[in-house]
């Protein structure tokens, strides 16, 4: 029996996987209320003075391989993304009474799926800008110069749609009634 294996080229499918890292801050407090005014005087600044309980961010870098083509386009042959995502939650300095280490513990897990669906959003954004650029040719282009100016325009409609998904997230999960909104009741609670 023969056996080949055939090599395809990089460009058309290459796997990766993103790294997820999770790092933490310290808050104080023995109560859920203590917790919680904790983070709004501990969290991560998503500006010069909005905290937030948690917070997900990434780094992308790409490994690419543009090539003039002999009709004088140029084309991605090689394609590979490096993902990092670092998830940044809050964890508590001190040991917790049991009634209050149980509703942070509903917390913290609520806390943590809620950034998980944001490195979701992100690692999707990665696949769609994979998907489109793999192959991504650009005609008369024999120094390679025009299909960066395209790319980098496409790859910021695909962010900023990745910006929308994560906005429109974070305003159903914070609305009245929304599920970070009740984490946070319950919490300061002790539910």
């Amino acid at each position: 029996m023969a056996m080949s294996i055939a090599l395809l080229p990089i460009a058309a499918h290459a796997d990766w996987q993103a790294v997820e890292t999770t790092k933490t801050y310290a808050i104080t407090g023995t109560s859920g209320r203590e917790l919680y005014d904790s983070i709004g005087e501990r969290g991560p600044l998503l500006g010069p003075k909005v905290r937030a309980i948690a917070h997900t961010d990434f780094k992308l870098t790409w490994t690419r391989k543009y090539e003039p083509q002999p009709d004088g386009a140029c084309t991605i042959t090689v394609n590979i993304p490096k993902l990092i995502i670092t998830y940044t939650l809050p964890k508590p300095s001190a040991q917790l009474p049991a009634s209050t280490r149980k509703s942070w513990q509903k917390f913290i897990a609520g806390v943590e799926a809620h950034e998980r669906v944001h490195g979701g959003f992100i690692k999707d954004m990665v696949k769609e800008i994979e998907a489109m650029s793999v192959g991504f040719s650009v005609p008369d282009d024999p120094k390679c110069s025009k299909i960066r100016v395209e790319l980098t325009k496409r790859l910021g409609e695909i962010s900023n749609k990745e910006r929308q998904k994560n906005s429109e997230f974070d305003k159903v999960e914070f609305s009245d009634g929304g599920n970070l909104q009740q984490l946070v009741l319950k919490l300061v609670r002790e539910e």
